[in-house]
C-alpha cells in the first residue's frame, strides 16, 4: 500500500522508495529478486536494480550471486536493537506490560501503525501453547483483521480510514461487506466502550484499546488469551484490566 500523496509530496522520493524495497522483505519472503521487489513495490525493474545497488553498497542490503537475490543485512537489525533500547516509551511501558502479563497469565502486546498494517513494539507472552502463535517484536499483523488494527481504525482520523477502506475492499473483494460490518461494529465498541475484542486465529481471541497521547504517535494496547471460550466471555473477564492499564500507559506516556 502506497503513502498518502500528502505525506509524499514533502518526501525524498530516492529515500522513500529505498524503504520500499526494505520493507518488502518479511518472514517468510526473506530472500527477493529485482523482479519480486518491482511487484512488491510498483517500481520499475530498472529502479530497483540502482536502488538495491544503493542499499548493498550502504551495507542494507546482502547480494545472493548465486540465487540473484537479496536479503536484509546485519545493520538493519542493529537498527531495531536501538530503536528498542533507546525507546523512552518501551522503557517506562514494558515494565508494565509484563508485571500484568505475569499476572493474569496472558498475551500482552503493544503495537502502532504502518500502512495498512500493525507493528508489535513490544510483545509478552504468557501462553501455554506456545506453538499456536509466538508473537515477537517487529511482526506485522493485518489492520483489517485484528483487534488492534481495528482499535487504531477508531481513533484515526476520517480520511485515513477511507483510504485503507478502499485498500481492504480491493484486496478482500468477496467478503469486504461482512467484514467492513466488523470493523464498524469494533470502532463502535471503542467509541463506546474504549476496546474492541476480535478472534482472527483459532483459539486466540483478543481484545485492544487505543492510546492517544498529544505529539505522539498512535499506541494500541492490546491483550489476548488462547481459549476456547467465547468472546463475551474473554471480554468480560479481561476489558476492565485491559482499560485499566491503557490508562496507566496513557499516563506515563504524557508524562515524558
Amino acid at each position: 500500500m502506497k503513502k498518502p500523496h500528502a505525506m509524499a509530496a514533502a518526501q525524498n522520493r530516492s529515500l522513500e522508495r529505498g524503504v520500499d524495497i526494505l520493507q518488502s522483505f518479511r518472514p517468510g519472503a526473506d530472500l527477493l529478486g529485482n523482479g519480486e521487489l518491482a511487484e512488491r513495490t510498483g517500481l520499475s525493474r530498472a529502479t530497483v536494480s540502482r536502488l538495491t545497488q544503493t542499499l548493498v553498497s550502504t551495507g542494507l542490503l546482502e547480494h545472493d550471486r548465486r540465487q540473484r537475490a537479496y536479503r536484509l543485512a546485519a545493520p538493519v537489525l542493529s537498527l531495531a536493537h536501538a530503536m528498542r533500547s533507546g525507546s523512552p516509551v518501551l522503557h517506562v511501558v514494558a515494565p508494565m506490560m509484563r508485571k500484568v502479563a505475569e499476572k493474569l497469565k496472558v498475551n500482552v502486546g503493544l503495537a502502532v501503525a504502518d500502512r495498512d498494517e500493525m507493528v508489535y513494539l513490544e510483545s509478552v507472552r504468557y501462553n501455554r501453547k506456545v506453538s499456536l502463535r509466538n508473537v515477537v517484536a517487529g511482526q506485522r499483523v493485518p489492520i483489517e483483521l485484528t483487534s488492534l488494527g481495528r482499535a487504531w481504525l477508531a481513533v484515526a482520523t476520517e480520511a485515513q480510514r477511507q483510504e485503507l477502506f478502499a485498500h481492504f475492499k480491493a484486496r478482500r473483494a468477496a467478503g469486504w461487506d461482512a467484514l467492513k460490518r466488523e470493523i464498524d461494529d469494533a470502532i463502535q465498541s471503542v467509541q463506546v466502550q474504549g476496546y474492541c475484542v476480535a478472534a482472527w486465529q483459532a483459539e486466540v481471541v483478543a481484545l485492544a484499546a487505543p492510546i492517544v497521547v498529544k505529539d505522539h504517535p498512535i499506541y494500541v494496547l492490546n491483550m489476548s488469551v488462547t481459549t476456547q471460550a467465547s468472546m463475551d466471555v474473554v471480554a468480560n473477564d479481561l476489558r476492565q484490566y485491559l482499560l485499566n492499564l491503557a490508562s496507566q500507559v496513557r499516563e506515563e506516556i504524557s508524562s515524558l
